[in-house]
């Protein structure tokens, strides 16, 4: 992200602001930023009588205050980070007073994960105009592949697109909990080479062959051989394969399928464009959309949305995994 960029250019430039707010959905900038300012604008000396952790469970707007105002003692700054701030969302706007006159010599950093600041409030405004307001978004499923191609070519790793998809499927959009696994790979793979499912499934341990995007795949070729082997083997590992992320991966399968029937150019970069996939996969909607006509699509959709019903024991009392994936098979293929 670019700002993420700018924040840490302008503290290696020994430009820091006064205030970082940093908030949002996704956890992995927030704790980037914060782990970032906490290594690199004191030295290791300074850091012992310079350098506070808070946590919002533990602490208060006013005692957050008091450390802010206290001036460094042998160094040009203080650092106060304070995690878990978003506890504190009942009183943070009592911060408005601190923000409108910042202590110049403290780098106050609010760490304010899973809750955003109200825009139309002061506190947001005042710490837009002094300080630095951080939204770290959510990134949707679609973007996910590509921030990782993109993390790992600044580590020199290629990534093939199958191995991109098999992390999405499996760790989802976390980014610390993918970013975590691709630290483990570049443990083991020499720079340079490209990540394949092979190795994924060696060092990650998530099956190339038996995994949702697999089955998506079989589905969408009318492979029934191939699709019932996955499913049986998901009834024989139902932990680590979930009926409800098998259902709606395929939901969203169909409900692309569904809109590239209405497209008129299906073009391959057009189709990647609309349906916010990657170029290397249009050619599975392609095949798909020859064996399921948009009326039969239809269907399946409603199908899938009444199987992932009884997968949350909506009138189904309880069906196991086994017969669900049973009938999902039957009302696709």
């Amino acid at each position: 992200m670019e700002q993420v960029k700018e924040i840490v250019a302008n503290i290696k430039q020994g430009n820091p602001s006064p205030i970082y707010f940093l908030m949002g959905e996704e956890a992995y900038y927030i704790d980037k930023i914060s782990q970032y300012v906490a290594e690199n604008v004191l030295t290791e000396d300074e850091r012992g009588f310079n350098q506070m952790v808070l946590y919002g469970k533990d602490t208060s707007v006013d005692d957050i205050v008091a450390n802010a105002k206290r001036f460094p003692m042998m160094a040009q700054y203080q650092v106060v980070i304070v995690k878990e701030a978003q506890h504190l969302s009942r009183t943070i706007e009592n911060l408005i007073s601190y923000a409108e006159q910042p202590q110049p010599t403290t780098i106050l950093v609010i760490c304010y994960k899973y809750k955003k600041l109200d825009k139309r409030k002061k506190l947001y405004k005042t710490i837009q105009k002094n300080g630095i307001l951080f939204e770290s978004k959510k990134l949707y499923e679609n973007q996910v592949s590509e921030w990782i191609r993109r993390t790992l070519s600044g580590k020199k790793y290629k990534i093939a697109p199958k191995a991109s998809q098999m992390l999405v499927e499996f760790l989802g959009t976390d980014l610390s909990k993918i970013s975590n696994e691709l630290d483990k790979l570049s443990l083991v793979v020499p720079k340079g080479e490209e990540i394949t499912p092979e190795l994924i499934e060696q060092h990650i341990g998530i099956s190339k062959d038996y995994n949702n995007f697999e089955l998506k795949k079989a589905i969408g070729e009318r492979n029934v051989g191939k699709a019932t082997r996955i499913v049986d083997y998901f009834a024989q590992n139902p932990k680590d394969n979930p009926f409800v992320v098998t259902v709606t991966l395929l939901n969203t399968f169909f409900t692309q399928l569904l809109q590239y029937h209405g497209l008129n150019d299906h073009s391959p970069g057009n189709v990647a464009k609309v349906l916010g996939v990657s170029p290397y996969f249009v050619n599975e909607y392609t095949v798909a959309a020859k064996n399921y006509p948009m009326k039969k699509v239809s269907h399946i959709i409603s199908s899938l949305r009444a199987l992932d019903l009884k997968g949350k024991g909506v009138g189904a009392n309880n069906m196991p995994q086994r017969e669900l994936l049973k009938e999902l098979l039957t009302e696709i293929v």
